[in-house]
């Protein structure tokens, strides 16, 4: 259990990708729950942060900057989860065109992705058609395979989210469909081109794959996700002490989807130190 309520959750992801709360009803959500600083990190996307600062639908008392997560391809065989690493932005422009250019990509190579998972899906006779009917051909939000797993759930193929990915979507699983786009080192510059900082997300065996961040860092990686909600304290330990080596940056948030929580129950197993709130904010005043 987290010593007190945390004021800093760095990492959500709302209807912009494929989270299931507006980006103004998170920000609304995170509020409530004490949150001062707050990123919103689409896959892709920075469509939620522009819609809550351009309707002002940001609370009194909380910081909403803009972030993104990319899912970047590994192109050799390093033994990571899925063959990618996740990539985390913060403080891009949000207005910056080529960024804009690179993540619509991103984007096109998603919605592929996803509506070749569906025709898979279709030929193994889990047809999930019906369930996405709301879905536009033109959404360019950016899909993700949360969304093929609710889409299972409500055809009666799968009984959660997880038993989706364990049995049907998930790496090596019948319908599973790899990914395209960028690598990681390519979205470490998208990044930092745009005016942002880049941290490796969720990378719980950071303390066995040191060489894998040494040449993330030399391509200009600054941070690592140190306090992610589901790390249990011996891991937060460790991916802390190689941040620490490495002089890397400790991030932390709750990862935030809404399949099995509300937001206020995340939250509660969320624990981020102040002073990484203080060093960010501190990093990102830094750039040049």
């Amino acid at each position: 259990m987290p010593p007190s309520p945390s004021t800093i959750d760095l990492h959500t992801h709302t209807t912009r990708s494929d989270g299931l709360l507006t980006p103004a009803a998170i920000v609304r959500a995170a509020a409530d729950a004490g949150v001062r600083l707050l990123a919103i990190t689409d896959h892709d996307n920075l469509a939620g942060y522009r819609e809550v600062v351009a309707a002002g639908a940001v609370p009194p008392g909380i910081t909403v900057i803009p972030g993104v997560e990319i899912n970047a391809i590994v192109a050799r065989e390093l033994g990571v989860w899925e063959g990618e690493l996740h990539i985390l932005g913060f403080g891009l422009d949000p207005s910056d065109a080529t960024l804009e250019a690179t993540l619509s990509a991103q984007r096109g190579r998603r919605r592929e992705r996803f509506e070749r998972t569906v025709a898979r899906l279709r030929e193994l006779d889990l047809p999930i058609d019906e369930h996405l009917a709301e879905l536009s051909d033109s959404d360019d939000d950016a899909l993700g395979r949360p969304t093929v797993a609710r889409a299972l759930i409500a055809a009666g193929h799968a009984a959660s989210v997880e038993d989706a990915f364990g049995r049907l979507i998930g790496w090596g699983m019948p319908g599973y469909i790899p990914r395209t786009g960028l690598g990681p080192v390519e979205a470490i510059e998208a990044i930092r081109a745009a005016g942002g900082i880049a941290v490796l997300a969720h990378f719980g065996e950071a303390s066995s794959r040191v060489e894998v961040i040494r040449e993330l860092v030399d391509a200009g990686l600054a941070g690592l996700e140190v306090h992610y909600r589901s790390f249990d304290a011996a891991t937060v330990f460790a991916v802390g002490e190689v941040a620490l080596a490495l002089g890397l940056l400790a991030t932390g948030g709750s990862d935030y989807h809404g399949d099995t929580m509300t937001y206020a129950e995340a939250h509660a197993g969320l624990w981020i130190p102040p002073e990484v709130g203080e060093r960010l904010l501190a990093a990102l005043e830094r750039r040049p």
